[in-house]
C-alpha cells in the first residue's frame, strides 16, 4: 500500500543511517579525576553529637488541628447554649403563647389572611385565648402559619378532630 505514497511522504518511511563506531574510552569523564569519589567520612567531625541534639518539635498535623478546632466549637457552642438555657425566661416572651397543651398550629395558611379571619373561622370551636400570626421579623410579611391558643384544652381538641 505504500508503495502508492507520494516520494514526500515515501522519505518520512526510509530507514536512518546506521550509527558510526566510536571506540569505547578509557576512562569515563568522572573517572579522570585524581582523585575519584570520596565518602562522608572526612566530614564526620562537622557532625553533632546525637547526645547534643535537641528534641524533635511536635508539629500539629492537618488532621488533629481539624479535630482541636471542630472539639473546641462544639465546646463553644455547648457553653453558649447552656449559658441561654439558664438565662431564657418563657415570661418574658410577649409573642408566645402560655400554655401548649391548649394551642394550636396552623399552617399552609394563605399570605392575605388576616387575624380576624383566622378568629371567626377558629371561635367556631369554642373561645380563642390568643391569635400569632408568624411574620418575617426583617419584612413584616406573613410566613404562612399561625399558633392558636384556646381558653380551653378541649376545644383545642374538638376543632382537630371535627375536621
Amino acid at each position: 500500500m505504500t508503495q502508492y505514497l507520494p516520494p514526500n511522504l515515501l522519505a518520512l518511511f526510509a530507514p536512518r543511517d546506521p550509527i558510526p563506531f566510536l571506540p569505547p574510552p578509557d576512562k569515563l569523564p568522572h573517572e579522570k579525576k585524581s582523585r575519584g569519589y570520596l565518602g562522608v567520612g572526612a566530614f564526620l567531625n562537622n557532625f553533632e553529637d546525637p547526645k547534643d541534639t535537641p528534641p524533635p518539635i511536635r508539629v500539629e498535623t492537618r488532621e488533629e488541628r481539624m479535630e482541636r478546632r471542630r472539639k473546641e466549637k462544639a465546646e463553644q457552642i455547648t457553653y453558649k447554649l447552656e449559658r441561654e438555657i439558664a438565662m431564657w425566661d418563657p415570661s418574658q416572651i410577649n409573642n408566645a403563647t402560655e400554655d401548649p397543651f391548649k394551642t394550636l398550629f396552623v399552617a399552609r395558611i394563605n399570605y392575605d389572611t388576616s387575624e380576624s379571619k383566622l378568629r371567626r373561622e377558629f371561635e367556631v370551636y369554642g373561645p380563642i385565648k390568643k391569635i400569632i400570626l408568624i411574620q418575617n421579623k426583617e419584612t413584616r410579611k406573613p410566613r404562612g402559619y399561625a399558633f392558636i391558643e384556646y381558653e380551653h384544652e378541649r376545644d383545642m381538641h374538638f376543632c382537630c378532630h371535627s375536621e
